[in-house]
């Protein structure tokens, strides 16, 4: 890999591995920004465990300043799991022309869940000359295995699948969006009334911009859209994970009582004019001692054929997924751009 200048964008638990990487294949770090104000103006080898590496945190407030200053090849944005979220960020980036890639899962592919917004940061980033796209451990496991194993099959009927993670990996804003935490009262409320709806209403909530969209729900748009299916339909169901004793949780700093939401569930189904149908279910919980991250995955056609994947390292592979795009992003074309339009992953020394 080249010697891009990278720009890291939130210095959470993610960048630790993010940052590190950038370094093994040859790139280098060359601005820092976070909003938190314990390591603004520390040295990123504070977060990454190693020795100083020159480069001092910048406060958000100052993101622009720095970009225009160090002109990063890339930015690698590690934040939130939400397009509203990352708008800021990736709108910049896309008026600088800067590259940008994030681990926002709706970013994996926000055409169906975040048109409006998506339109408008692609639009940018073709006027300026930029890609911007989303990945992490869905860019592999969720997506470019499962095409393989149907490009290796005939005549195919479904693709069902399921994940499993612990939001206590990947930081508070996460673990909030799985509604870890919550009485199953308030989960029902502030999490799963928002999938009884028709279709109508859901269309009119995502050309309006307020849908919250499981991570399945982009992971089903990005097969369809490498696997070059024809979605018909979508529905989404979000339901809580509980467990039967009190687990604590360092992410949110609290106790989450036996009966409480230790996170969710979401099951998404697509139908296809094609005939296939799509079944994902991602289950992202606050785990207790008896679980552990796992990936299940069947293709239905002439041959059926499981693939699974047993205590995965979710955290660094997907901050793996996002290095190893790097390449994929500077020389893809300008605009929004999915990596399902990118090619296979490719592995760097």
């Amino acid at each position: 890999m080249e010697n891009y200048k990278v720009v890291q964008y939130g210095c959470g638990k993610m960048s630790k591995y993010t940052m590190k990487y950038v370094y093994d294949v040859g790139c280098k770090i060359v601005g820092a920004i976070d909003i938190n104000p314990d390591i603004i103006g520390k040295d990123i080898g504070s977060i990454m465990g190693t020795e100083e590496k020159g480069v001092k945190i910048t406060s958000a407030e100052e993101a622009e300043k720095l970009l225009m200053e160090v002109k990063p090849d890339i930015c690698i944005v590690t934040t939130m799991s939400l397009m509203v979220d990352v708008k800021d960020i990736l709108l910049l980036c896309a008026k600088l022309g800067i590259n940008a890639i994030t681990t926002c899962e709706e970013a994996f592919y926000p055409f169906n869940s975040s048109p409006k917004l998506t339109k408008q940061i692609d639009d940018l980033a073709k006027l300026n000359g930029c890609t911007i796209t989303g990945s992490g451990y869905q860019d592999a496991f969720w997506g470019n295995l499962i095409t393989t194993l149907a490009g290796s099959n005939r005549n195919l009927t479904k693709i069902k699948g399921s994940s499993s993670y612990n939001v206590e990996d990947y930081g508070i804003a996460l673990a909030e969006a799985h509604g870890a935490g919550l009485s199953i009262a308030d989960f029902n409320d502030q999490i799963a009334s928002a999938d009884n709806i028709s279709e109508e209403e859901r269309n009119k909530m995502i050309e309006a911009g307020n849908f919250l969209p499981s991570y399945m729900w982009n992971t089903n748009g990005w097969l369809c859209d490498k696997l070059g299916l024809s979605v018909l339909s979508q529905t989404q169901k979000c339901v809580p994970q509980t467990a039967d004793k009190d687990i604590h949780s360092t992410t949110l700093n609290m106790t989450i009582k036996a009966g409480d939401a230790t996170g969710m569930s979401a099951v998404v189904t697509t139908t296809t004019k094609e005939g296939i149908t799509i079944e994902s279910e991602c289950i992202g919980k606050v785990y207790s001692e008896e679980d552990c991250d796992k990936n299940d995955w069947t293709v239905y056609g002439d041959t059926d054929t499981n693939l699974v994947i047993t205590k995965p390292d979710t955290v660094k592979l997907t901050c793996s997924a996002i290095v190893n795009r790097i390449p994929d992003v500077i020389n893809a074309q300008a605009g929004f751009v999915p990596t399902s339009r990118m090619g296979e992953l490719k592995y760097y020394r």
